[in-house]
């Protein structure tokens, strides 16, 4: 797998940064963002072409053309010190294991003595809780740095894809390496997360000893709230209507009691419980009886119909 390099100059920089997409785009958005604010150039590009399979074709007025292999590029910032690396897209297996590997080679070359990643973390909360970024590394002496940075160890679970799978394969090179994953909510994987984003790059800048301008971070963060409080609010009415009392019918008979109110969860976790089962229809269409039947009973189909009917629309063949 062949490394272009932009520069004939080699360069030294003690730290790595690399981001793929993930849920709600937190580690990548967090890496393209402080690169950008501190001016970070093209370094190197990992070719990822021996690698990629598409598993479709784009179409343009009637032609189609395959797609090219999604970049995976290296920049250096000069001041701070250090290389942020972002990958378009993840390349799962073998594949995505060798590109991070010549991604180490890339490092190691430049002199980098501990690698980073960023991404999310899921969790059934609302918009309007601030961001908690969690921690893992793969070593102690980095660890004990993670309440000086205002990050919480992770106790456990699991970091898929590769901006997980990067901080074994530092390990496997004595590289120190880790991972900071923020909060986000989980009703919202599908979206960017700027607020999460915002989270990372402040731990970020902590370890670098520099600061960014969030400007146009928080005008996109207050953008996302906007939509997001927006859904929040178009659920809990929802949900309010199933927990206003129904007047008594007017029969013979009647015994005019009112029902008792139904019970329901804050929208921010049925939303996340709605997420999950959306996952679960895709991953096994027929656990979209089930989504369909918890949509019905918090009153819920009409937010999610389009989304609901997608999970039956076939792809174009072949």
């Amino acid at each position: 797998m062949p490394i272009t390099y932009y520069t004939e100059q080699r360069v030294h920089a003690p730290i790595l940064i690399a981001c793929w997409p993930g849920m709600g785009h937190v580690g990548i958005l967090a890496a393209n963002y402080l690169r950008v604010k501190l001016n970070g150039k093209p370094y190197a590009e990992i070719d990822a072409t021996p690698y990629f399979l598409p598993d479709a074709i784009e179409v343009l007025d009637g032609i189609g053309t395959i797609p090219p292999p999604p970049r995976q590029t290296v920049y250096y910032i000069a001041e701070p010190p250090l290389l942020i690396f972002e990958g378009e897209a993840q390349i799962a297996g073998e594949p995505g294991i060798r590109i991070a590997g010549e991604l180490l080679d890339v490092a190691q070359t430049a002199g980098v003595n501990t690698v980073y990643t960023g991404a999310a973390f899921a969790t059934p909360m609302s918009y309007r809780q601030p961001a908690k970024v969690f921690g893992v590394a793969t070593e102690q002496t980095l660890r004990q740095h993670f309440l000086n940075l205002g990050v919480e160890p992770l106790k456990e679970g699991r970091i898929s894809g590769l901006n997980g799978l990067l901080l074994g394969l530092a390990k496997s090179r004595s590289l120190p390496a880790a991972s900071f994953l923020a909060t986000m909510p989980q009703y919202a994987i599908e979206a960017p997360n700027p607020k999460a984003s915002k989270a990372i790059i402040e731990v970020f800048c902590k370890i670098l000893n520099t600061t960014v301008d969030f400007t146009d971070l928080d005008e996109r963060i207050n953008e996302t709230d906007r939509m997001m409080g927006e859904f929040e609010r178009r659920v809990a009415a929802a949900l309010e209507a199933l927990r206003r009392p129904a007047e008594p019918e007017e029969e013979e008979g009647a015994t005019g009691e009112k029902p008792e109110p139904t019970e329901a969860p804050e929208p921010h976790e049925l939303m996340a419980y709605i997420e999950q089962l959306f996952e679960e229809a895709q991953r096994d269409r027929s656990r979209a009886k089930k989504l369909k039947e918890e949509l019905d009973r918090w009153g819920l189909f009409h937010l999610y119909e389009d989304r609901f009917l997608d999970l039956f629309k076939k792809k174009p063949e072949e």
